[in-house]
């Protein structure tokens, strides 16, 4: 199962690996190009062209579209993320042409028509409506704003109800034109494929595609800052974030250690100390956010207003004393979640696909899993509680709130609390 890879002559990079046992193919179109690309009057302008692409093209109806992928059996679809965009089918081994066909179609030469765009219109402001409807996805917007600001990693993917409701073809077709280059694409296929064929077929479907260059993004500055929002909820959704290193950064397997130690499952510091030993909530995790100049290590919880203060108290306690001692047990615990997370995805072609493309895009290599494996198993204790020193010892998180407020102290106070020098 060799990843092999291809550059065509405009730099579009070209990746396969080969997996014959199997009786699909999973492909897709991925480009270094996302919602942090975008001006701050077009904040949005990235996932409505997304949605566009599937609304016609000079070849086929909106209909045609779905009707052509599905009579295969194939299933085809995208997303837009902060410093990506992907579009990607899965199909039987044999209808991998038709789903490259259609993919390309949609990614080259969607009409943006005006009465599809409208119509569009109305479905991404219903989605930004739910968005504001589910507290949990509210939350972490909040956060992003509150570590990062008027930054664009601190803006919505979705955009705002103003923005989308102005937003015009000529907008999407300049971003589009700014942003989706050769040169920042990675087309990539696992499963039943042949690498010569698939190269070959994209080099038809793609090979026109203007060289371009890389995208040139100002760093974010992190700011901790507070942005909460009263909601006539019974619980309070509360999100802390601390600076933490980018995906480039050495530290990034420390990072994700941490994370899982700190809050990653049933059997981390901050699940047993505040839900089984508390009951102070029903949800409480960590998470490590990544991108290529900087990161996030944050806290997600919910529960009752009168719980709120001490549930702060305990994850302020709980951070710190991974600054003091980390023990081989959960060293070797969080090792394990993480080696195992990275095989299991081996098993789905579609998970495949995505990790060798946005290693690419992120590293310009696709690692080889036994060398991915070999660096977390180097993680040592003390490699991580000096991470751990530096984003807790001296930072003040960002917070974010959803939901009852009343029993919520104030940033100042907060900061207070989680200013503790080692």
């Amino acid at each position: 199962m060799t990843v092999e890879i291809s550059k065509l002559d405009n730099g579009l990079t070209v990746i396969t690996q080969t997996m014959p046992h199997l009786e699909s193919v999973a492909q897709g179109i991925w480009v270094k190009a996302g919602a942090r690309d975008e001006m701050p009057q077009e904040n949005g302008v990235a996932h409505f062209l997304e949605h566009m692409a599937f609304k016609g093209t000079l070849r086929r109806r909106a209909k045609d579209i779905a009707e052509e992928i599905e009579s295969a059996g194939g299933e085809i679809n995208a997303a837009t993320g902060m410093e990506s965009t992907t579009y990607y089918a899965r199909t039987l081994k044999g209808d991998w042409p038709l789903a490259m066909d259609i993919l390309a179609d949609i990614f080259t030469a969607s009409t943006l028509d005006e009465e599809e765009l409208e119509r569009e219109r109305d479905v991404i402001l219903q989605e930004i409506a739910a968005a504001k409807d589910q507290p949990d996805d509210l939350v972490f917007e909040l956060a992003q704003s509150a570590s990062y600001g008027q930054h664009p990693l601190g803006r919505s993917i979705l955009g705002t109800e103003e923005l989308v409701q102005n937003m015009t073809r000529e907008q999407m077709l300049t971003w589009r034109d700014r942003n989706y280059w050769a040169s920042r694409m990675v087309v990539c296929a696992v499963g039943n494929v042949d690498h010569t064929e698939f190269v070959a077929a994209a080099n038809e479907h793609y090979g026109k595609i203007p060289r371009g260059h890389m995208p040139q993004r100002q760093p974010p500055a992190f700011g901790a800052e507070s942005l909460t929002e009263q909601k006539p909820l019974d619980q309070t959704h509360l999100v802390l974030s601390f600076p933490a290193p980018n995906y480039r950064d050495p530290r990034i397997y420390q990072l994700q250690v941490l994370a899982s130690i700190l809050g990653g499952g049933m059997s981390s510091r901050l699940f047993q100390e505040v839900r089984e030993k508390r009951g102070l909530c029903y949800s409480v995790f960590a998470f490590g956010t990544t991108y290529e100049d900087t990161g996030q290590l944050g806290v997600y919880a919910a529960t009752s207003p009168d719980h709120t203060p001490e549930l702060i108290d305990v994850t302020a306690a709980v951070m710190h004393s991974m600054m003091d001692e980390i023990t081989p047990k959960e060293l070797e615990r969080a090792k394990a979640q993480l080696k195992t997370s990275i095989v299991m995805n081996l098993e789905s072609a579609s998970s495949r696909a995505d990790q060798i493309a946005r290693q690419y895009l992120a590293f310009g290599e696709v690692p080889d899993i036994k060398k991915l494996i070999a660096r977390i198993e180097a993680v040592t204790v003390e490699e991580v509680c000096a991470l751990a020193s530096d984003i807790f010892g001296e930072t003040i998180p960002s917070m974010s709130a959803v939901g009852q407020l009343s029993s919520l102290e104030s940033h100042t106070a907060l900061a207070a609390r989680f200013k503790r020098v080692r």
